[in-house]
């Protein structure tokens, strides 16, 4: 398995961005799981074992400007047919360092592989693991390139009262590798405003293609 996404994810993370310079680099995936792209300041990254000089016809090929082609509709819709995969939406991506320290929420790690949750992030993650709290759930898993990623998912009735903030706030110390990433629609802007609150910052944006 190539670490060159691995090497550029994890820079990115301790704020070190790729060089601004309008380029969309065109690199090879990380496994068979993963391929798609992702969108820093004025530099992207195309991960695929498809002809890079096929990607970059597509991306010359793109109504948009160079600096947001690898992002542009029509691009993701020539790799998605060419690729026989799916995409689901544009997510925002979201780091936080760990932190160190038990939970300071009452957590209960659950096998619970039938919940909606579980079942989506065993799509695109290695190794998840779930933990319960009163009106919510955090879970980790092993995901893009092997970075640590989470999700939380509250209860309609618990909304409203900063649990989604608590249970990513514990993801942090929960995680146990330096750096643990949360993948975000930038429409949902009750969870962007929870990560945020628990100290998650904003690195880029990514499109991510799915078998199935």
């Amino acid at each position: 398995m190539s670490d060159e996404l691995w090497q550029i994810l994890d820079a990115a993370a301790h704020g070190k961005f790729p060089v601004p310079d309008g380029r969309t680099v065109v690199t090879g995936r990380p496994c068979a799981r993963d391929e798609g792209v992702l969108a820093f300041t004025a530099h992207s990254v195309v991960f695929t074992d498809e002809d890079p000089e096929w990607v970059r016809k597509q991306l010359a090929a793109a109504p948009a400007d160079p600096f947001a082609a690898a992002m542009n509709p029509h691009f993701l819709a020539a790799m998605l047919e060419r690729t026989g995969r799916r995409m689901s939406t544009i997510d925002m991506m979201t780091a936080a360092p760990a932190l160190p320290g038990r939970p300071e929420l009452p957590l209960r790690e659950i096998d619970d592989p039938s919940h909606p949750r579980v079942v989506r992030a065993r799509k695109y993650r290695d190794g998840v693991r779930v933990w319960a709290a009163d009106g919510g759930i955090v879970l980790l898993g092993r995901g893009l390139a092997g970075r640590w990623e989470c999700a939380v998912e509250v209860d309609e009735e618990a909304g409203g009262k900063g649990l989604g903030a608590a249970l990513a706030l514990e993801a942090r110390r929960l995680v146990p590798g330096r750096t643990v990433w949360a993948q975000i629609a930038p429409g949902n802007a009750r969870s962007v405003r929870a990560f945020q609150s628990a100290g998650f910052s904003v690195v880029g944006s990514e499109a991510l293609f799915s078998s199935g």
